[in-house]
């Protein structure tokens, strides 16, 4: 069937009542004006509010693979992170046990003066300072004053650090005083604020 063209101009002289005897041509161009008119409705009253929501899921379907995959990982090498853990936990134990007791403080004097005198050291000054809070802990600092030569201070950092318990030192100060060297410092050790951990690790 061929599309007579010529018919179009009859649309304006269409009555509705008599749509059953419209030309075909008439009736094909009105058909597809209203399946034209009938799917931009529904896209803009029915599918375009859902684009946001699909968005929406399609992100969320991202995070959920991505949860997914580390998940995975995790599971996969679960064995590893198992020993990790416990490697982790060996380690901790270790570092807790060489913080000092409330016990072993006073005599953490008694050795950093025997580690400081086998050095050469004279020693002019060595107190304890006021205890800091920490969120874990309590730092302890030491002020420190020592005399003798840069060898013997050397010596004596050395053997500070291999103290069986925790001891930094810090804020170095030397200066020459008459005719021999001194140095200030501040030494620091730490104290675990939880003794039930170091108690389980016993048990």
């Amino acid at each position: 069937m061929k599309f007579d063209v010529s018919k179009l101009k009859e649309l304006n002289e269409l009555d509705f009542e008599q749509i059953a005897i419209w030309p075909n041509e008439v009736r094909i161009v009105v058909a597809a004006f209203v399946a034209i008119a009938i799917g931009a409705l529904s896209y803009y009253l029915l599918i375009s509010p859902k684009l946001p929501i699909l968005d929406t899921a399609k992100l969320k379907e991202d995070e959920l693979k991505l949860q997914f995959e580390a998940k995975y990982r995790i599971a996969a090498n679960l064995d590893a992170y198992q020993a990790q853990l416990e490697q982790i936990k060996k380690d901790f134990s270790s570092m807790l046990k060489s913080l000092p007791t409330s016990n072993e403080t006073p005599g953490l004097l008694d050795d950093i003066t025997y580690v400081g005198t086998s050095a050469g050291l004279t020693f002019k000054l060595l107190n304890w300072q006021q205890e800091v809070p920490k969120e874990f802990y309590t730092e302890l600092p030491i002020e420190m004053e020592v005399s003798g030569g840069y060898h013997n201070f050397g010596e004596f950092v050395s053997n500070v650090a291999d103290l069986p318990r925790i001891v930094t030192l810090h804020d170095f100060d030397i200066a020459r005083d008459e005719g021999s060297l001194t140095l200030r410092l501040q030494a620091r050790t730490y104290r675990s604020d939880n003794p039930s951990l170091l108690e389980g690790e016993e048990d």
